[in-house]
């Protein structure tokens, strides 16, 4: 399998190259980021491609032929963005843009993070976007399309996101299982990145359906997670 991965720099797409080593049916990994060498698996074919996503606007970089499947991770916060139009560039208008270059080019399969709580009509600007995403990428119709919607997440990022702390310090103190709220409970990065990487191999399109949509809750994540943690 050939896939291309978009965010493979941040917390989740970081997981994907770092779990890759026990998929052998995943040939190669092209990964799109702005800096050459801050993606690598040394145990896994990797091709980084530094891409500037203002190229991508422009058309001047399209999406490669021959792919199996888009792995979507990019994401941001509003604080970091600096702005509602940036977040919402970063979250809805890139997603969108590489998912209708991958339906033009036939890939068969669009796996994409977003959100617990994602509504394209909720009053939650963070949430509607991650809603609006989700029902942009039905829309295309891909042959399979994949949802991941995780809680707060937890795991090692490049900077600091007190909002993730609070969840971690959280998730180790407040029994959610327990009470009932496992969906609630954050979770780990790499669990939501085995959680794309077993969809890919194991979900297949529906018969006699032109579009399958399958989302992925937080509960889900964790119980696919743990199953396959090495």
């Amino acid at each position: 399998m050939k896939i291309l991965l978009l965010g493979g720099t941040g917390l989740i797409g970081k997981q994907v190259l770092l779990s890759l080593v026990f998929y052998p049916q995943i040939k190669k990994v092209i990964v799109w980021a702005r800096n050459s060498q801050s993606a690598s698996n040394p145990n896994v074919p990797i091709e980084v491609v530094q891409v500037n996503w203002e190229d991508f606007q422009s058309g001047k970089v399209s999406i490669p032929d021959g792919l199996d499947a888009v792995f979507c991770c990019l994401g941001t916060t509003i604080n970091k963005a600096g702005s509602q139009e940036k977040f919402k560039e970063i979250d809805y208008e890139y997603p969108l843009l590489a998912a209708k270059q991958a339906k033009t080019k036939k890939v068969p399969g669009f796996y994409i993070i977003t959100a617990m709580g994602s509504d394209s009509n909720s009053s939650i600007f963070y949430n509607r976007v991650k809603g609006e995403i989700e029902t942009e990428l039905r829309n295309l119709q891909f042959p399979f399309l994949g949802i991941f919607r995780p809680s707060l997440l937890i795991g090692e990022r490049e900077e600091v996101r007190v909002g993730e702390k609070v969840g971690e310090f959280l998730g180790n103190l407040i029994p959610f299982g327990l009470l009932g709220l496992k969906k609630y409970k954050p979770i780990p990065g790499e669990y939501v990145a085995k959680s794309m990487i077993h969809s890919l191999l194991h979900d297949k399109p529906e018969p006699n359906t032109s579009a399958t949509v399958k989302i992925y809750e937080n509960d889900v994540l964790w119980e696919i997670g743990k199953d396959h943690s090495f």
